[in-house]
């Protein structure tokens, strides 16, 4: 049986990924908790040293939040890591390894 107070408060998690580590709390915060509350107590910037100081990015669900921003109930709060190549150079590479690859292959037929 649930009682009133199981019912007061957000649950919300806090996510951070990287390759090789994945960091994810759980957290039950009170009823009008912003993005910034869920961040300083998942008590992510102890646990993952490159998050300790600075200003993080983040979103809820895909989507860029500020940290004074509200939460919901069943949010995800997202940080994101900095980009390591701008996506159009990346374009840029694959398109080029692309053309490499079909100018090289043998031509086939009879």
């Amino acid at each position: 049986m649930r009682s009133a107070e199981d019912d007061a408060g957000l649950r919300v998690s806090v996510v951070y990924l990287r390759p090789g580590r994945v960091f994810e709390k759980a957290l039950r915060l009170p009823a009008g908790a912003t993005v910034g509350a869920a961040i300083e107590a998942s008590g992510i910037r102890d646990a993952v040293a490159e998050l300790a100081d600075g200003e993080l990015e983040v979103g809820v669900f895909s989507q860029l939040r500020k940290p004074a921003d509200p939460l919901y109930d069943g949010d995800r709060v997202e940080i994101y890591r900095p980009l390591t190549i701008d996506p159009k150079e990346a374009r840029r590479v694959r398109v080029a390894v692309r053309r490499r690859r079909k100018a090289s292959r043998p031509l086939s037929g009879g």
